[in-house]
């Protein structure tokens, strides 16, 4: 039986227009960008202009899906009134910025209590999500990320994604799935076959897998359980080949994006041949 694939893409650098440019020139078929420096609060509004000639070049190319990733300083969990505050509208700006490039939505990194009082954080959490969805209306996304875990970080486990999906309660809130991540979390300590199942069937039951709408498909630098989040090009890591052909075996993972953040054979970010790696993982089975 032929393995239908899905569309696959990668994190793209450069402005707008030139993003959809280079995730053409890789093969890419979704794509996902920075709306505005990752490591500032400040947020840049595109122009209009800009807005206008990157839908233009857009409409003309393959890519089916646009995601924003958010600014790195995000952390909803901080107990820091500032950091807190910052984090929110850092989320509110590059929402507004997926809404008017007609993006997906934003995917964001949960962040860390601290050593802070967890339950705490769960609430902070859920109320700086609720505040970002209403100060920026409409039907575009929040997208919560899986973590590699340590550092007092939340989103490792599934249930600690669960929390929050359900709490919020909206449909405007998905989940984004990183490979990696979950690897190095310990979610699994290799995928295989066996083990996708079973943990996409954890998904199913605790938030629904149709609420997962990216997969982020990283190779791992770092073993199993390491709370080390190290990304590898596809196959160069312990996740290995075995371990993405696993992963394409689960036809419920079909209708999601694929997004590449790996390093690049040429050490310049996510490459044609990373994207032709991945896609050749869906054959027949």
């Amino acid at each position: 039986m032929k393995v239908m694939k899905p569309i696959i893409g990668a994190h793209i650098s450069g402005g707008l227009s030139v993003c959809v440019e280079n995730a053409e020139r890789i093969g890419a078929q979704t794509m996902q960008i920075f709306g505005s420096s990752p490591r500032m609060w400040r947020t840049r509004m595109p122009l209009a202009d800009e807005v206008a000639e990157y839908k233009k070049v857009l409409g003309k190319s393959s890519i089916k899906k646009v995601f924003l990733h958010s600014a790195y300083l995000v952390n909803l969990a901080s107990s820091s009134p500032d950091i807190y505050s910052f984090s929110i509208q850092s989320l509110v700006d590059h929402l507004k910025i997926a809404d008017v490039i007609g993006a997906e939505g934003v995917i964001f990194h949960l962040g860390s209590t601290k050593g802070g009082d967890r339950d705490e954080g769960f609430e902070r959490e859920v109320l700086a999500i609720k505040k970002v969805l209403s100060t920026v209306p409409g039907g575009t996304q929040l997208i919560m990320e899986n973590t590699a875990g340590g550092g007092d970080k939340i989103g490792a486990e599934i249930s600690d994604i669960a929390r929050l999906l359900n709490s919020v309660n909206s449909p405007r809130v998905k989940v984004c799935y990183d490979t990696a991540h979950g690897f190095e979390a310990g979610l699994v300590e290799s995928y295989t076959k066996e083990s996708v199942k079973k943990l996409f069937d954890e998904f199913d039951k605790k938030l629904g897998i149709e609420n997962i709408v990216a997969i982020h498909a990283n190779d791992s630098k770092t073993i199993s359980n390491s709370n080390h989040d190290k990304h590898e090009n596809i196959g160069e890591g312990h996740i290995g080949i075995n371990g993405f052909e696993a992963l394409a075996s689960d036809s419920r993972l079909h209708d999601k994006a694929w997004i590449l953040e790996v390093p690049g054979f040429d050490g310049e970010g996510s490459d044609k041949k990373n994207i032709e790696i991945l896609s050749s993982c869906f054959k027949g089975s």
